[in-house]
């Protein structure tokens, strides 16, 4: 862990911008901390203390599910927010968040981002369409895990992948199991659906890289899967 200078720091995130906007920067003290690939970020329950912001690297948001079972919410990338949940009135973590690769990460004292969120009205409303998205794609979770098919699952998952990286060929950075906890199956119904998108011509796959090859018959299993 390491004290950090926000004008000397790669990415320039809306907690320092507003900081600066009322005069506070010099309050911040923020932390960088470097998380190695599987290491926990956060744990579920676990008391929240600082906003973390992920400045690089990736990471997945998961929750502890039956007989060691996780289901994958979200997969993080740099800029990402996690602890917003406090701002909300929890004190502690509903989720656990872990590095996918190398992470880099900052943190800030939470009571500091709650002095932000309460006397800046511009920065309030940023945080508040962060939480509404991030609840938003749970809600989408939901009715994934309660109305879709396994086929229908794992096209949603690519679907949302390829849309995270902004591209139809990207480098898969989870394991085909951390797939099937995207999907919330087993990760032998994530490798069967994807070997059978592959000799469908659906997809193309070579190593960890996936091209969507039919992007459209993707979205139209994922809607009526």
């Amino acid at each position: 862990m390491t004290k950090e200078n926000c004008q000397t720091c790669k990415l320039k995130c809306d907690i320092y911008f507003t900081a600066r906007e009322m005069g506070i920067e010099a309050e911040l003290a923020p932390e960088h901390v470097v998380y190695k690939k599987h290491e926990l970020i956060c744990r579920q329950n676990a008391e929240i203390t600082h906003a973390i912001i992920l400045i690089e690297g990736n990471a997945k948001m998961y929750i502890d599910g039956m007989n060691n079972k996780n289901i994958i919410l979200n997969i993080l990338l740099p800029s990402n927010y996690i602890g917003l949940l406090s701002i909300y009135g929890s004190t502690t973590y509903a989720y656990n968040v872990a590095a996918l690769n190398e992470c880099r990460t900052c943190h800030v004292d939470i009571n500091l981002l709650k002095k932000l969120y309460y006397e800046n009205h511009n920065f309030l409303l940023k945080l508040n369409n962060a939480f509404g998205n991030s609840v938003n794609n749970i809600m989408q979770k939901l009715i994934s895990l309660n109305q879709k098919q396994i086929r229908g699952k794992v096209a949603e998952s690519l679907l949302y992948l390829a849309q995270l990286y902004d591209a139809n060929t990207f480098e898969l950075t989870i394991t085909r199991k951390e797939l099937g906890e995207l999907s919330a199956i087993s990760e032998e119904n994530a490798v069967r659906v994807l070997t059978e998108f592959k000799n469908e011509g659906i997809v193309g796959l070579e190593g960890k890289e996936i091209s969507l090859k039919m992007p459209d018959l993707l979205k139209k299993i994922s809607a009526f899967g």
